[in-house]
């Protein structure tokens, strides 16, 4: 195991180096999760990564999304909401069209293409994809890989060469102040981490959607917001957090599992593409109805995690508050909406997945 373990660690470090040399973005998340996953693919090794690394990956994830919030931003988020539901709106809808022309195309059922094409985590449209009656578990998932990965890459490659490249010093401009806060204490970063663990842990009980992202960010932000000062991520917290996400979810694609994946794969890949770029438009229209930047438009309304665009929003110093605030609002709308309509127009299977 520990050798297993420790291959892992080694091919991950040699991904993620490799990216930065290639000044590819986000190299250390990116790096490894391809780096584990061909490795994985190609050699057949049996590799491993305990999933408490990737947990901990979040919960310092999690931190930075949420210390970056602040009143001001909290206010414009309110004020935001008719434009957030607009966004998601739109997209889902788009997604639903995509997932429609696949099922026509490849002949796999509505139901799987529809569930492999909406824009919900990897992890949350797997398990709802076990609770509706004529979905295919292994395209789900195959389509659902195919979406993330032609996200994370396309979204940060257009943001940090394309979009920053001209309006970089906008993007800084636009970001609100994160540090206003008035309780300053030198036991501040003990705090912080106490909370951050202990609301990790209620997320978990509560069964929240991914608890070790969502809990810390919910601890982390009210603690800001009651005034306290959140104090800065180590550079070193930043690269294991990276580092834990990629070579975790570079492990869990497994594309040999499925038959008809040639077929597929033009269409998983051109649809995720297109949903991609969908939404650029719907953050350029974003950003005239209200006072954005346009590359927090774009990674706020982009199909990807609310992690792996969060993170990117700090690189870049977009408006992380924002940034996490749409992304967060689609996940839940997803996860609380979605399912009844499915469920409605699809059915249940008998046998519901037992909690674990």
């Amino acid at each position: 195991m520990l050798l297993r373990f420790v291959e892992t660690l080694l091919l991950s470090l040699t991904g993620g180096l490799l990216f930065r040399l290639l000044h590819l973005p986000l190299p250390w998340l990116l790096g490894p999760l391809t780096a584990s996953m061909i490795w994985n693919l190609i050699a057949k090794r049996n590799l491993f990564w305990p999933i408490e690394l990737r947990n901990s990956g979040l919960i310092i994830l999690g931190y930075m999304l949420g210390s970056s919030f602040t009143v001001e931003a909290g206010l414009q988020i309110i004020k935001q909401l008719p434009a957030m539901t607009f966004a998601t709106s739109s997209i889902i809808l788009f997604s639903l069209l995509v997932g429609y022309i696949t099922y026509r195309r490849t002949g796999i059922s509505l139901a799987t293409a529809i569930i492999g094409s909406v824009p919900g985590g990897l992890t949350q449209m797997v398990v709802l994809s076990e609770e509706i009656a004529d979905t295919d578990l292994t395209v789900v998932t195959f389509m659902q890989t195919l979406r993330l990965l032609s996200t994370v890459f396309i979204v940060p490659f257009v943001v940090i060469h394309g979009l920053a490249g001209d309006g970089h010093q906008t993007v800084a401009a636009n970001v609100p102040a994160v540090y206003n806060s008035v309780i300053h204490t030198p036991w501040n970063a003990l705090l912080f981490a106490g909370v951050v663990l202990l609301a990790a842990w209620a997320a978990v009980r509560l069964n929240l959607p991914t608890p070790f992202l969502l809990g810390p960010l919910i601890g982390a932000a009210a603690l800001v917001l009651t005034g306290f000062q959140a104090p800065d991520t180590p550079s070193f917290l930043v690269f294991i957090s990276q580092l834990c996400i990629g070579t975790y979810l570079g492990l869990t694609i497994n594309p040999t599992s499925l038959e008809n994946w040639k077929k597929l794969v033009p269409y998983a890949i051109g649809g995720s593409i297109s949903v991609v770029f969908f939404s650029l438009g719907v953050g350029y229209l974003l950003t005239r109805l209200h006072s954005l930047d346009l590359i927090s438009a774009f990674l706020g309304t982009s199909p990807g995690g609310m992690g792996e665009m969060g993170l990117t929003a700090v690189l870049v110093r977009a408006n992380v508050s924002l940034v996490t605030a749409y992304q967060m609002f689609r996940l839940l709308f997803i996860l609380f909406v979605i399912p009844f309509i499915l469920k409605w127009r699809f059915g249940s299977v008998l046998l519901k997945r037992k909690s674990v």
